[in-house]
């Protein structure tokens, strides 16, 4: 049973990486997948709170931040304890040399926090869904670029889904 749905996840996965054949594709690819790195988002969401002025936003802003910040220390202790190594390929050398593990991915769980969390705070529909179809594009991005199976993807959704949608039991911090 287990080597069935590896062989649908591989399948899968495999349907994607043809997006990344060409050229211009595997550059926007590229763009779209880093777009999703900690080193880029945490940084935005920090500054996202500090502009806030208003308190409800300001609240909000914190509150995606826990989430992310969760959803990814989740998702780097579940890689080491599953171990799945990632796919064959030649793109993302930084990710193979630090974090040779891909279940779940972290790229997908943070992502998905942000949007769910945004969504789940009822900011706008207009903001929560360009969040939402950015998550999905990074997590897609990533299996195109073989640096992720199908399934790594699909779990760092739920797994930042949840805890987006588990911010707003935060207590909002102290001014």
């Amino acid at each position: 049973m287990k080597r069935y749905f590896l062989g649908l996840d591989e399948s899968f996965s495999a349907r994607l990486r043809p997006l990344a054949g060409r050229r211009w594709t595997r550059g926007a690819l590229s763009i779209i997948a880093r777009s999703g790195d900690s080193l880029a988002d945490f940084p935005l969401l920090a500054l996202w709170w500090y502009l806030q002025s208003a308190f409800a936003f300001r609240g909000t802003a914190f509150r995606t931040a826990a989430a992310a910040l969760a959803a990814t220390l989740v998702a780097t202790g579940a890689k080491y304890l599953f171990r799945r190594k990632r796919p064959e390929g030649d793109w993302g050398g930084i990710y193979r040399r630090t974090d040779p593990h891909s279940f779940p991915s972290g790229h997908a769980a943070r992502t998905m926090a942000i949007a769910a969390s945004t969504l789940a705070a009822g900011i706008g529909p207009a903001v929560g869904g360009a969040l939402l179809l950015w998550s999905l594009a990074v997590g897609i991005s990533r299996v195109a670029l073989g640096v992720h199976h199908a399934s790594d993807v699909l779990a760092g959704w739920a797994l930042g889904g949840l805890f987006g949608a588990m911010a707003l039991a935060l207590p909002f911090p102290p001014a």
